[in-house]
């Protein structure tokens, strides 16, 4: 089968791609059964689309490879390509852009945008290579052959939900350099020594960690495997190995707590049952500030910067995203084409980008697919 473009993928990226260039010009080459698996699922069903608070300092990845990108297909531009599709995004959580009532909101507008495409599910790639100008995708049930390529096949998180490697072996095959890859946006196991935290299952409370330069604020939540919630998630992205800092009082002041009759578990504003399992790890009797002396007062102290090294992460099993992925040297931010073969381009979450929770990774996923398709239509007028 000949075609203009054979898009590799059938998640946000690729769907955004499909229904962004010239109708009947692109085959969607998708594994699962079904496009968007995990645009459903996303935001608890409900597709946490992008944020108001735009910019790289919330991406993990080359920020001069990520500006640019972003710069041309924004979270306005977003937003008015959405309304135009007849979604109307609801802000939730001070900045962040949800679907109304349910993810299908969005896969409805795609699949609404996508269907001037050829559309092939419940086909896997076997192969790709490239001669005389064509590349040709040799699936479980036929061979592709198109002008242009596009990896918008996702990372390796969710792979309940059919994720693999595919892209990442795309890439290598056409000589590109994989950033090593490992789960992201997922919690954290721990070791022996915080094994307590294991026994405070389901509490929650603000923090502030630490992660080599960078700081990440919001929840933290105790699980049966370690810590997880917000605060968390958004600290693996940084996180290769070696000890993290808490801050579990990031607002408290100690200014007047020698002078306190209140006893520990009520001055200080943690869960009391945090409080004292702390107080059984510091071997410290639950005495109001007055009673406390300067060695009790500072072991208390170190709840502002708790250090410890997790045993790992959940997996990709529970993780939102994949880190790493396709080195971002070796393409074009202009095009998001290949820099070492021409007309292979790659979008989304297969390139070494990476962003935090709150529709960062969903904005990356479009717009890298809105300056393909520029690219793409670019190359292809030039030809």
């Amino acid at each position: 089968m000949n075609n203009d473009i054979v898009i590799i993928g059938g998640g946000a990226s690729a769907l955004m791609l499909a229904s962004l260039l010239p109708g009947k010009s692109a085959t969607i080459v998708e594994h699962n059964g079904r496009l968007g698996a995990k645009i459903m699922v996303s935001g608890g069903g409900k597709c946490n689309l992008t944020n108001a608070r735009m910019g790289t300092e919330y991406f993990r990845g080359d920020k001069n490879f990520i500006h640019p990108v972003l710069k041309k297909f924004n979270e306005k531009s977003l937003l008015r390509w959405l309304e135009r599709g007849f979604l109307e995004p609801v802000l939730r959580k001070e900045t962040q852009y949800f679907c109304k009532d349910s993810a299908k909101e969005l896969m409805d507008v795609f699949l609404r945008e996508s269907r001037k495409q050829q559309i092939l599910t419940n086909e896997k790639v076997l192969k790709v290579s490239k001669k005389n100008g064509f590349f040709h995708v040799e699936t479980d049930q036929k061979v592709l052959t198109a002008k242009a390529l596009v990896v918008a096949s996702g990372g390796l998180s969710f792979p309940q939900l059919g994720a693999s490697s595919t892209g990442y072996e795309i890439a290598e095959h056409f000589g590109h350099s994989i950033v090593k890859t490992a789960p992201a946006l997922v919690g954290f196991t721990v070791q022996k020594e915080q094994f307590f935290f294991k026994e405070l299952s389901g509490i929650s409370t603000d923090v502030e960690i630490k992660v080599g330069e960078e700081v990440c604020k919001g929840s933290l939540l105790f699980a049966h495997k370690g810590v997880s919630g917000p605060a968390v998630l958004d600290a693996s992205l940084y996180w290769e190995k070696g000890k993290i800092e808490i801050d579990f009082l990031p607002a408290f002041s100690w200014e007047n707590v020698q002078f306190s009759k209140k006893r520990i578990s009520s001055f200080l504003p943690l869960p009391k049952r945090l409080t004292k399992a702390f107080l059984v790890q510091f071997n410290l009797d639950d005495k109001t500030g007055m009673e406390l002396n300067s060695s009790e007062l500072f072991l208390l102290k170190t709840l502002n910067h708790y250090s410890f090294a997790p045993a790992g992460t959940f997996g990709y099993s529970k993780a939102e995203v994949t880190k790493g992925g396709v080195c971002t040297d070796e393409v074009d931010a202009a095009t998001m084409m290949s820099k070492k073969v021409e007309g292979l381009y790659f979008t989304g979450e297969v390139l070494d980008v990476t962003g935090r929770l709150g529709g960062y990774n969903f904005q990356w996923a479009f717009s890298s697919a809105y300056v393909c398709a520029r690219g793409i239509k670019k190359n292809m007028k030039e030809q």
